[in-house]
């Protein structure tokens, strides 16, 4: 079988993706800086004010300068979606899943040159890097292979029991019009990628608006699109302040349905804004998590330590899936500490792009200063750093953001940051006395998205159970509560993590881009011929036939 790298496969890649790796960064360093536009119906256009899009690994390297687009540009942007809507919505379904399938097979053909830009631009590390890119492509393929399993979403109802009359009822699921992605930094191309490839089948139009930090990644990402051919204004690409050109964007009521995904506040915030229109409009929230690991006695803790290191740090925790509390049983407390510190003193620091790093830099000053604030925090609540607890600012690290890997030990459960979601590399442990206790705690918070269990087989069905989260994991050493995948484990969160039930790469979610007609269509039954016209048929065939 040939490899497929997937989250949970990336951690034994083939050589190959290593050499094709080292050489599209090195290409990719010779050609930093350039200017890039936003697109608007199909054409590059540039803002009077720009902003330098810089890496956090060195402040220093200038990746790109991107346009900082205002409220005009929002507008212009609505208003080209607007006017290819109605021919867009009226293309065969299957004509628009080709040209999905064609702009996610450019992805995968840029596949290291964005995997390059990514780890430049979002710290993440090479495999995590190519993943995200390989990601994108797969949720864009699975949304393209619902519409076509259920032949566009058109299917006949039951016919009414009329007398005399013919019954025709047909349910079509159609496009609500112009849809908005607004992506976060952390998976700028599958958070983009997975909304913008299932509103475009269902036949939307799309604006995509990126987070400023990760504006490059997301633009080599509309450029995929744009190469795939969709018809101008069809597919348009914003960047500038969530705080003019993205608000301008909430606040029109020329948007007809979006998704946002990013933190729980400005989410719920999005919500409310929304939610002021002359009707309801559909919103896709995902926002964030405080996702458990919960660790038996029973556990096999190699297994436990690998899982929930690799989801605590991968990404510097700054995943809405982080493995951010880790809750054990008493029994195996002691020894499954031992193996975090063990494993976690092992982890390289340093420039995302080198083999061996496995932590890069976060992702800005804010959550760099963050960092720093949470770790002092902790030290005056009395919390003992097994791990980390620093920045790094001696040589190389002096010029970017990097943040030691830290677990925390001996923090009472009372205290904030049980609840607080980080979104860095700290991850709390507390011991336990029973698995009910862990449960209980588990559940004890706002969020419901990721979790993790360690433990036997008849305790995994009570944590499945039991368990408040829309994806759950037992037993897992490639991940605790990270490493989903579309078509294995599709991704969406309960309670406050998601707004809309349906997971991303999952069987439910395209249909969340379109919205239901019933048609009803009512014709004379035809009548029944009599025997006697029906033995002379037979016989004029019969005579015909000699």
């Amino acid at each position: 079988m040939a490899f497929k790298l997937t989250y949970a496969t990336m951690f034994n890649p083939p050589e190959e993706l290593h050499k094709g790796f080292d050489k599209a960064v090195a290409a990719l360093k010779q050609n930093l800086g350039k200017e890039y536009g936003m697109i608007i119906d199909g054409r590059d256009v540039f803002a009077d004010e720009k902003f330098q899009d810089c890496s956090p690994v060195n402040t220093d390297w200038v990746l790109a300068v991107m346009q900082k687009g205002n409220a005009a540009h929002a507008n212009m942007a609505i208003a080209a979606a607007r006017k290819a809507a109605p021919a867009w919505a009226r293309t065969p379904w299957r004509k628009r899943v080709a040209l999905v399938r064609k702009a996610a097979a450019n992805i995968e053909k840029r596949l290291f040159e964005l995997g390059a830009a990514m780890a430049l631009e979002v710290g993440k590390n090479r495999m995590e890097s190519l993943g995200d890119v390989q990601e994108t492509a797969d949720l864009m393929y699975y949304s393209a292979q619902m519409m076509e399993e259920n032949n566009g979403f058109i299917k006949p109802m039951g016919k009414d029991p009329l007398a005399g009359y013919d019954a025709a009822n047909l349910s079509v699921l159609k496009p609500y019009g112009v849809w908005l992605v607004i992506s976060p930094f952390n998976f700028p191309f599958a958070l983009t990628g997975g909304p913008a490839g299932a509103a475009l089948v269902a036949g939307n139009t799309i604006v995509i608006k990126p987070a400023t930090d990760t504006a490059w990644i997301v633009r080599l990402f509309a450029e995929c699109l744009r190469d795939a051919g969709f018809p101008a204004g069809v597919v348009n690409f914003v960047t500038g302040p969530g705080s003019t050109l993205g608000q301008a964007l909430v606040d029109s009521p020329e948007i007809d349905g979006a998704t946002f995904t990013g933190s729980f506040d400005v989410g719920m915030k999005m919500y409310r804004d929304f939610a002021q229109r002359n009707y309801v409009r559909p919103i896709v929230l995902e926002l964030g998590g405080k996702n458990p690991a919960i660790v038996s006695r029973n556990a096999n803790l190699d297994d436990a330590s690998t899982g929930i290191l690799r989801s605590a740090f991968g990404l510097q925790g700054q995943k809405c899936s982080a493995a951010s509390r880790v809750l054990v049983e008493e029994p195996a407390y002691d020894e499954l500490v031992r193996l975090l510190k063990e494993k976690t003193d092992k982890l390289v620091l340093g420039d995302p792009t080198e083999r061996a790093t496995y932590n890069g830099p976060v992702i800005n000053q804010s959550s760099y200063n963050d960092f720093k604030n949470f770790c002092e925090e902790i030290n005056q609540a009395g919390g003992n750093f097994l791990t980390g607890g620093n920045v790094r600012v001696d040589g190389d690290f002096a010029k970017g953001y990097f943040c030691e890997p830290t677990f925390v030990t001996d923090l009472p459960f009372s205290h904030r940051l049980w609840q607080h979601e980080m979104f860095l590399p700290i991850a709390t442990i507390g011991k336990v006395g029973s698995l009910d206790e862990a449960m209980q705690i588990a559940n004890s918070v706002n969020y419901g998205l990721t979790a993790g269990f360690y433990g036997s087989l008849k305790e995994t069905e009570w944590f499945f159970d039991n368990i408040e989260a829309g994806v759950t994991y037992a037993n897992r050493p490639q991940g605790a509560t990270t490493g989903a995948w579309p078509g294995f484990q599709p991704f969406g969160g309960w309670k406050g993590s998601g707004a809309s039930g349906k997971n991303g790469g999952g069987y439910y979610y395209v249909q969340l881009y379109m919205h239901e007609q019933i048609q009803t269509l009512i014709k004379p039954a035809k009548k029944k011929a009599s025997p006697k016209k029906k033995a002379a048929k037979k016989t004029a065939r019969k005579a015909t036939r000699r």
